[in-house]
Order: structure tokens, then sequence, then C-alpha cells
């Protein structure tokens, strides 16, 4: 019987000798929990538990308690002959029970594990939970987690390898291994091995070995059904592409990219031995004339080449070259990205083909290409079906937006349709060579703030108009040289705000910020391409504040130095305060280094803990508490009232601001490339970035601090000024020299 059968029956036996006379025996049975749990982990039938309660009742009570006993320890003698077998290590795990379920099931599985060496990739219960429904025969399922080649984690080699199963026709499991901060993980085809839990080995009689890796996903193999006209077993991705009737349970269908890789005579391409990785296009994606556009060339730009790429262990955004970089004239890579949507974080997968190299013929920049069934085994690799062509640009923007519901885009779509703006539209259509910052999905999360500001429809327009740039196609790295030069602004239709860019690069990595309205979003996904233009979409909405003066401050990096010297006294700390409103005059990084050029020493030494009196005074000057936050609009509003009688060439009247040292007198000028300029003491000063809007105020970027000759010639202890008789003192040690 097996030493774990042994043990059961010599336990039932054992306990049937009390209960003979207590209760009937079918009474027993049903009542004892524990021994319904013996029958199910041992796989014994009712009727044998019933028989062996029976057997206990006629030999009577101590003779059936002492053959049990006796079978009990028989159990131990038949264990400590010989060591579990993988089937019995199995039963012991309640996690492999829908598995094993599976397992009892297949003959030939269970040939293997009697006389063969194996290594068994075991799906967890949760896992068979997960599973889309299948057509997949249960005898297949369990032979396509099974090899016949017995493999540790240690030895499932390093990179992309593969493994053949032991279904028909032995397709291959490809094994992939990745690599992360904390920890390495290995993965066959998409399932991640749940490494601590996997090795669990036996040997048998014969000296066979057999090992049991846990995964975390169900394998499913990509074969026809029996009942299918021309069955297929182990298919290449070309014999997926025309059988796929017979492979595929779903509605999809890809007749057309079919016909265009006969008519280009590109099957060899999908036939090619190997790991390879392929994207097919299904045919709802060829609407209009799609089809027409289809090249060669194209349907090279959907092979990766000697890379098998599943979804799950494929580093996201990383490009991979594909089979259109054979020439000078294009160069195309595809890489992986995903999108989490909705309350439960459902993950969206997505490829997307990138044109860094253009012919004319086929545009420069992005497609991005949802993918609808994602890691199908096939003999040479994995295919992926996408819901349309990459490298195809054939969508003005307005149509790229709208092309998919529920695309990574839908969201904003929904507010421009709620708004009833049907001039921005328009302008999408009608406009060339124009750049859209559109915030993605998760960016229309509830937001009190945000809500407020769509259901204002004239202020949701100009926040509309903020994300788009006229007459400029503003591809990343046109960006790029934009952030480093002087000028890193740009104007957008909405003419009182400008988009202002940054690019951080490490190694091979550039993330892209735009800041409009004081507010700053990554751009996510960058160069969408369409017809008229190019699409970036974004993390955050423009202009729609999210953030404290405080926090604005401490995350803005041109920024840095006034944070700096606001922290050394505690001047800050009053810049997260929401109950209160201020208006923030704050010289950027670059406005002070330009005035240590001027004042040297007293630049520095401001800077310095010791001199935090004196920083906390002058900062005083360029702050504003008030019930509203003072706009630039809104400044130069109150000096056009208080000069209204005023010749436009008569010096102007300033206006009073309240700043917690005193008046602000000040009067701003607004000139025709809608920038500004504050006048301060016969100081010009250039507002770098107007209108920064936070949650509690309003920050105003400028060139140059307020500052004073007092300020500089401080005096008292510690002091910026060098008393008369220490300059004699120096000069005569220098004269001495």
């Amino acid at each position: 019987m097996g030493a774990q059968k042994c043990f059961s029956v010599g336990l039932v036996l054992a306990f049937s000798a009390f209960c003979v006379h207590s209760q009937s025996i079918d009474e027993k049975i049903k009542l004892d929990t524990d021994l319904s749990q013996f029958k199910y982990e041992n796989s014994f039938s009712y009727n044998q538990v019933r028989m062996w309660y029976v057997l206990g009742a006629i030999m009577g009570g101590q003779k059936c308690f002492f053959l049990g006993l006796l079978i009990t320890f028989s159990g131990f003698g038949v264990h400590l002959c010989f060591s579990p077998s993988l089937i019995e290590k199995l039963t012991l795990d309640v996690e492999f029970a829908q598995f094993y379920n599976q397992l009892e099931r297949s003959k030939l599985a269970n040939v293997t594990l009697q006389y063969k060496q194996a290594t068994i990739f075991a799906p967890i219960n949760e896992a068979f939970q997960r599973m889309e429904a299948t057509e997949a025969n249960p005898d297949d399922l369990v032979l396509y987690h099974m090899t016949s080649i017995p493999r540790k984690t240690t030895q499932l080699g390093t990179s992309y390898t593969s493994m053949n199963s032991e279904l028909e026709g032995n397709p291959p499991l490809w094994i992939t291994h990745t690599t992360g901060n904390y920890h390495n993980d290995i993965y066959v085809n998409n399932a991640r091995l749940l490494v601590s839990h996997s090795d669990i080995m036996t040997t048998q009689k014969n000296g066979n070995i057999q090992v049991v890796h846990k995964i975390d996903e169900v394998l499913v193999p990509t074969r026809s059904a029996k009942n299918a006209q021309h069955r297929v077993y182990n298919p290449t991705a070309y014999e997926f592409l025309e059988y796929y009737e017979s492979l595929i349970f779903h509605p999809h269908r890809l007749r057309y990219f079919r016909q265009k890789v006969q008519q280009h005579s590109k099957q060899d391409i999908f036939k090619t031995e190997g790991g390879h990785t392929f994207f097919i296009p299904v045919d709802e994606g060829f609407k209009n004339k799609r089809a027409e556009l289809i090249d060669g060339k194209i349907i090279d730009g959907h092979v990766i080449p000697k890379h098998v790429l599943f979804t799950r262990p494929t580093k996201k955004d990383v490009p991979f070259q594909t089979l259109a970089n054979g020439d000078n004239n294009v160069r195309v890579v595809i890489s992986f990205t995903q999108e989490t949507r909705g309350p439960n974080n459902q993950v969206i997968n997505y490829v997307k083909s990138h044109t860094l190299l253009s012919d004319g013929k086929h545009s420069q920049g992005v497609v991005l290409s949802e993918i609808v069934k994602a890691n199908i085994p096939v003999k040479n690799g994995v295919v992926h079906l996408i819901q349309k062509p990459l490298m195809v640009v054939d969508n003005n923007v307005r149509e790229l937006l709208e092309e998919k519901d529920g695309g990574i885009l839908s969201s904003f779509v929904k507010a421009i349709n709620d708004a009833d703006y049907r001039e921005f539209y328009n302008t999408l259509e009608r406009s060339q060579d124009i750049t859209l910052f559109a915030p993605c999905n998760n960016a229309w999360t509830d937001d009190f703030t945000l809500n407020s500001i769509i259901s204002n429809k004239n202020r949701f327009k100009d926040i509309l108009m903020m994300h788009l740039v006229p007459d400029n196609r503003l591809y990343v790295d046109r960006i790029l040289s934009i952030s480093h030069g002087r000028d890193k602004r740009v104007h957008t239709r909405d003419p009182r705000n400008d988009l202002y860019f940054n690019v951080v690069t490490s190694g091979t990595n550039r993330t892209v910020t735009v800041e409009g309205g004081g507010v700053n979003a990554t751009v996510i996904q960058p160069d969408l391409a369409a017809t008229n233009g190019i699409i970036h979409v974004i993390d955050r909405v423009l202009g729609v504040p999210y953030t404290t003066v405080y926090d604005k401050l401490r995350t803005d990096y041109s920024l840095n130095y006034t944070f700096r010297l606001g922290n050394q006294g505690g001047f800050n700390n009053q810049l997260s305060d929401t109950t209160k409103k201020f208006t923030y005059f704050v010289p950027r990084n670059q406005a002070w280094d330009e005035a240590s050029v001027d004042h040297p020493s007293a630049i520095k030494k401001l800077f310095m803990p010791e001199f935090h009196y004196h920083a906390t005074n002058i900062l005083e000057r360029h702050l504003v508490i008030s019930d509203e936050p003072y706009t630039m609009e809104r400044i130069k509003q109150l000096t056009l009232k208080s000069n209204q009688n005023m010749n436009n060439y008569e010096r102007r009247t300033e206006i009073q601001l309240p700043t917690i040292r005193g008046e602000l007198n000040l009067y701003v000028e607004e000139l025709q490339d809608h920038t500004f300029i504050i006048h301060w003491k016969g100081e010009r000063i250039p507002v770098f970035k107007p209108n920064v809007a936070c949650t509690n105020g309003v920050i105003h970027v400028i060139d140059a601090p307020f500052l004073q000759d007092g300020d500089i010639r401080v005096s008292g202890a510690p002091s910026l000024h060098f008393a008369p008789h220490l300059i004699m003192i120096l000069a005569a040690k220098w004269l001495l020299l």
C-alpha cells in the first residue's frame, strides 16, 4: 500500500476499535471530520473507509486496535526503507490539490512518474482559479507541465533557454531569467517559479530523479482541438498564422496580416528556427485602407529576432531591435509597456514600435498597440496578438485620441466630450505640426480640485489649450535640446501659460518632465505619431495644482537655493499651511548665481546657517499673505486701475502688496510675447515662470531677488560688513608679505 496509506489504514482500524459499540458505522464516518480529511488526502473512497470500519467491528475492539497499530508501524517501516514518491509529496502539499486532481486523470503522466526521470512545473491552486477558460485537453495540460530531464533551479540555464515538454510533438517550454534589485526570478513561459518553494526532489528505486517546481500560472499549450479539420501539435509562428482558426479560442481573426505576409513573401521569417517574438495584428485593426499601407518593411518591424519575450518577465520600456533594421534607411525598435486601470488596478499590456530613422515612407515616431491576446507559445518563440499594426501612421491627432474605446487616453477624451468643447477637436484636426500633451487615464482619478475645475467649462477650456503646442512637432530629442538651452519654454495655445521642460538622464534612461500652470508632469509615453503631429502621454493634468507652496519648493530643483535659504531659520515651515493664501516671489537658482557674481562674499555668507536671521529678513520681503493669491494678471490689473487716469508714457504708480516685512511696492508690465517684467526700486526683474499654482497660493519664479544695499552691508554679529580697523590690519599683513 505504501507508507502513507499504511499510516492511514492503520489509524482508521485502531480508531474503529473505540467506536464499535458507540454508534452506527455510517454515522461515525459522517461525523468524523478527521477521517474525512484522511479520506481526501489519501484519495480513499467512502466504501473503502466503510470496509475498514466493518472489519474493525467484526474483529472486536482489542484485536482491531492491535492490528491497527501493527499496520501503522508497518507504515513507519516502509517510510524508513523508501523515500516518499513524487506523487506522495504532491498529495501532502495542499497548494497542489487542483494540479494533482488533473494529474490523477492522466494515464500518460502517471506512467512517466512511475518509470521516468522528470521535471514538473506544478501550478498552485490560485493559478487555476485565475486561468482563462480553455478547451485544452486535461491530459495535454498536465503533460505540457512535464519534461523528461530533471532540472533543479540552478540547472535551468542563465538566460533564454528552452526545455521540450512531454506533450505530443514535444512543444518547448521557454525559460527566462530576470534580475532585480532585491532578488532574481525564473520564468517558464509567462509563469514565475516560486523559487523558495521549488526543488522538491525524490529518487525512485531505479535511481531516476524527479523534481517539482511551484509556478504561479497555468501553462497552456498551443495546439488544435481534437475535432479540428487540420490538427497542429507544435506550430511555428507561421503555422499559427496559417491555421489560427483551429488554434485560438477567441473572436479574433488574422486574415489581413496573413495575406500581406504571403503577398510580400515573408513566410520564412515566421518559420525561422530558434527563439523569436512575433506580433500579429488582428483584423479589427485594419480599418479603412490601412491594409494597403502594409509593406515588407512593416512586416519585418513586427518581429524581434533571437529573443523570446513574454509579458511578465520582459522589462518595460526597454527597446529591442526588429528585423526592420537591416539597412541604413529605416531603424525600428519595439518595447513593452503597460497601464494599470480601474479600482482593481487591472494591468493592460501594450507594445510600441518606435521608428527612430525614417525613409520618408515610414513616418518617424511611436505607434502604440494594445496586446489583445498575449503569450501564445509556439515552436520558434512566442506570439502576441495586437490591436492594430505597428509602424503604420494614418490617423490625425484627434483620430488617434478616439481610436479605441477604453484606450490609454479614454478618460481624456471623455473629459473633452463632457465639456462639449468641439473647438478643441477642430483644432486637433485642422492644425499641422502640433504637439499634444495628453493626460493618461490615471491622471483623471477622483480629485476634488480637478473635478471643480472641470465643472467650470471656461477654466477647463483654458487648461486644455495649455496642453497644446501649435506649429511645432516636439519630439523628445527636440525637447532635450530645449531643456539644455537658456530659454526652456515653449508657447501654447493659451497665451497666458507657457510650458517648461526638464530632462533627467541616468545612463541610457531619460525622464522628461513638463511644467504648465505650476504643475509638473512626467512624460510616460512619448512621441506617439499622427499624420499632423505627435502626442506625449503625461501622468498629470497641467494647470491643476496638487502640492502646497512648501512641497513645490521642495521638489522643484530649479528653486532649490531659495528652499535651502528658507530652511535655515525655519522660514519654510509656514508654507505648508493650507488655511492661508500665499503669493511668493521666488528667485530661481540662476538668479542667486547671478547675484553672487555682483556680491560673491555677501551671497556666500547669506547661505551660511549662522546668518539665517538676515536670510529670513530678505525672504519675508518676497512673501505676501492675503485672502486671495496675487496672479500676475491680477497685479497688472491693479496697476492699471491705479494708473487709469495717467498717460501710458508717464511713470506708473506702484501698488503696495502686504508682505511679512512691510510693504512691497512694485508694478507689473506685460510684454507683447505675454511675458512679465516686475518694476521694483528702479530695477526691471523678468518673471521666468508666472502663476505657478499651488493648493495654498501661487509662486512667481523671478530672475533676480529683491535685494537692497542695506541687505548686503548688514551689521551686528554675525555680520557681513568688515569693520575699518579689521581692513587696516588685513592691509598691513598683505604689505608685509
